[in-house]
């Protein structure tokens, strides 16, 4: 049995959980809250729930720290960008408790983010944050309830792709040793990680495949593609340039290749490509794809893409696209319309009928 008492003004109560006792702050001089404080914890006990002290004491930076951690401990590509996601939450959320961290808390939070020029995607990605760190603290019983966390309406999707043309022209004009790394990304959708990643062991050139396990892609899934053609003669190629004792497939004599983006950059401004990315090769290859009527899963395979709706974003329309579909539609309906003209030239007017049936008579 539960008592009330005071510390000078603050009620504080008193209650049991398998013979322990524990006492707790209402933080209220009044007598009601106190009563109605002892009636909930009272209530979880009987439950055989935790009560409710247990989770009012864990802190935002408590949940931060495991987040961090799980991260590392499941090797995540992923954790320097998490740390910088924790950061920024940090400096408005630390110290403050996880039962404080509430809904409003939430979207007053957005709107300091947006006031100060935040894009949305990067805000949703703090909230991702914010979202994964409040689960994994539910899975360890340190926190009992999940608030709604909103997010925000992204319009950044980036509608970058190359034409064929494109492709020639900046593979044309990178040095020597990006060319095939820009051959293979048009090609495959790989990621560009994934391509300088990419060792000798998992290139099988007899049977023309490449393979790469769940641990060395962004999503953790395996992926597995057949060379053929121009991408087949590319690899064969950097064969022959293979440096002993030096794993990678792409390298600068015998040397990794790491960031290239001053060199893309500039050589993008100077053939008149301007803006175009990297990545816009992946985008390329998924609408690719597309085109050549492959089936969509067996595209998301070849691209390494888990989801549809990721997928979906990536198979980007080209004013091109949209001027064959008006060509197409336009055919379709000039064939119904010859086709609606011969039927009825096929048709006997009522009249020339009735004429036929009394000349008959």
């Amino acid at each position: 049995m539960g008592c009330i008492y005071k510390r000078g003004s603050i009620y504080w109560i008193k209650y049991y959980r398998a013979g322990k006792p524990y006492s707790e702050s209402t933080r209220s001089d009044r007598e009601a809250a106190a009563k109605k404080l002892l009636k909930g914890r009272e209530g979880e006990i009987s439950k055989g729930e935790l009560p409710g002290i247990y989770f009012d004491k864990v802190l935002f930076d408590d949940l931060a720290e495991d987040f961090l951690v799980d991260y590392e401990i499941n090797h995540m590509r992923t954790l320097k960008k998490a740390r910088i996601y924790v950061k920024h939450l940090q400096t408005y959320f630390g110290g403050i408790r996880i039962v404080d961290i509430t809904t409003d808390r939430v979207r007053r939070y957005i709107q300091e983010k947006l006031d100060k020029g935040r894009k949305n995607a990067t805000i949703n990605r703090e909230l991702a944050a914010l979202k994964r760190m409040l689960s994994l603290g539910h899975q360890s019983r340190k926190v009992r309830d999940l608030p709604y966390i909103p997010s925000l309406e992204e319009n950044n999707v980036r509608q970058g792709f190359f034409e064929y043309t494109d492709f020639l022209a900046i593979r044309e004009a990178l040095p020597n040793h990006l060319r095939p790394v820009v051959t293979f990304a048009y090609y495959t959708g790989w990621r560009r990680g994934e391509i300088l990643n990419l060792v000798w062991d998992r290139v099988d050139l007899k049977q023309g495949i490449i393979r790469i396990e769940s641990d060395e892609t962004k999503n953790k899934k395996a992926k597995k593609i057949y060379l053929t053609g121009e991408l087949l003669e590319t690899m064969q190629a950097m064969q022959r340039r293979r440096r002993l004792g030096y794993p990678y497939v792409f390298h600068l004599d015998g040397k990794p290749i790491k960031e290239f983006n001053k060199v893309w950059n500039r050589i993008c401004q100077k053939i008149g490509l301007k803006g175009k990315l990297f990545h816009d090769l992946r985008r390329t290859a998924v609408r690719n794809l597309v085109r050549a009527q492959v089936n969509e899963t067996v595209a998301m395979e070849i691209s390494g893409h888990k989801t549809r709706s990721v997928f979906d974003r990536y198979n980007i329309t080209s004013d091109e696209d949209l001027k064959e579909a008006a060509i197409k539609l336009q055919t379709l309906i000039e064939s119904q319309s010859r086709g609606e003209k011969r039927d009825a030239e096929k048709v006997v007017p009522f009249k020339t009928v009735t004429e036929t049936v009394t000349m008959a008579i």
